[in-house]
């Protein structure tokens, strides 16, 4: 032993703790926990009850802790595969010819780069062009223009009938309406080029709008007086949401025919349009029963 080690050990027998590991008091009984916890029952507010009603939105869900509960997160997972689904799909070949359509594609490629390159969705292919020369009216009043945007699923689901649907009453209200086309990979701004080659007063393109949460078959309206190319977006108006959960296809083919002569009229669209001038835009449709979240995912 050293000498260091032998004055450590003689300096610990001096103040009587010659012993390194004293004993240790016996530590507290803990009671052990209950068999079974039972969460608190979850109570949505009246308030949210009789709101969820009334809207699609996800309203009083509530939690589980600082997480939602199991089955709120499976169906926004569910909704969510459903955005997916109809981005990722796209108009089969032949489609626009089995609905009485001119056929027209935009200068992409492949899918993908329609979805990497917005720039070229916003023009139309060589070919296209030059069948739109061909066999589209000149001259008209309203260009109409069913495209696929980022919802194929909605082009292809409630996109003719709002196509249709406007096309009658446009010509109700005495427009003369043009060759109806139908524009794969296509952006908003290809109305400007369509509607430039076919001289239409008004052009109006139904694409399909950036899906949302269980949303993948909603269409959006842009229309644009005098459409060349080189518009803004402050040259057009727009109405969204059309499907059977927001706006039906019926009710938003009247408000766009409206407006579509509203612009003849005024000889003008976008932030010029005085919206004032219209006595209707047919918004008086009485009550709407209310709209009910579809459930993807079954409580087990």
């Amino acid at each position: 032993m050293s000498r260091t080690r032998d004055l450590v050990a003689d300096l610990r027998r001096r103040m009587g703790q010659d012993d390194p590991m004293p004993e240790v008091p016996p530590l507290p009984t803990i009671p052990p926990p209950p068999m079974r916890v039972f969460p608190v029952e979850h109570k949505r507010s009246r308030f949210a009850d009789k709101a969820a009603k009334h809207t699609t939105a996800l309203v009083g869900i509530g939690h589980v802790g600082t997480r939602y509960a199991t089955d709120v997160v499976l169906q926004f997972q569910a909704e969510l595969a459903v955005a997916h689904e109809a981005v990722a799909a796209e108009l089969p070949d032949g489609w626009a010819e089995q609905q009485g359509l001119l056929a027209l594609e935009s200068r992409v490629g492949s899918h993908r780069e329609f979805l990497l390159r917005p720039d070229l969705g916003r023009r139309l292919s060589e070919q296209s062009l030059a069948r739109l020369q061909v066999d589209a009216l000149r001259g008209i009043d309203v260009q109409l223009i069913l495209a696929d945007g980022l919802s194929a699923v909605a082009c292809m689901g409630s996109g003719v009938e709002l196509l249709n649907h406007l096309a009658r009453d446009c010509e109700a209200l005495g427009l003369r309406v043009g060759t109806k086309v139908c524009a794969k990979f296509a952006r908003v701004w290809i109305q400007d080029e369509i509607g430039q080659e076919t001289q239409a007063k008004v052009a109006v393109i139904l694409l399909g709008e950036r899906p949302g949460l269980g949303t993948g078959d909603g269409l959006s309206a842009y229309m644009v007086y005098e459409p060349r190319v080189g518009n803004t977006d402050g040259d057009r108006n727009m109405m969204s949401n059309i499907h059977q959960r927001g706006t039906p296809p019926q009710q938003a083919a009247r408000r766009l025919a409206l407006l579509a002569a509203a612009m003849i009229e005024q000889g003008t669209s976008g932030v010029d349009l005085d919206l004032s001038q219209l006595a209707d835009l047919g918004l008086d449709d009485g009550y709407r029963a209310p709209q009910v979240r579809e459930q993807l995912v079954e409580k087990g």
